[in-house]
């Protein structure tokens, strides 16, 4: 049972950052470092 609750409380906890980071991309903020030159997934 306690294991079960951990795993749901970490569920949560994903989904959270996941859904910041899509907000986050959303509303233009990048999560690099802005050093485009360097980075092969910026276009």
């Amino acid at each position: 049972m306690g294991t079960f609750v951990i795993g749901i409380i970490l569920a949560g906890i994903v989904a959270l950052i996941i859904r910041s980071m899509i907000k986050d991309k959303k509303s233009g903020k990048s999560q690099c470092g802005g050093d485009c030159s360097h980075c092969r997934g910026c276009h």
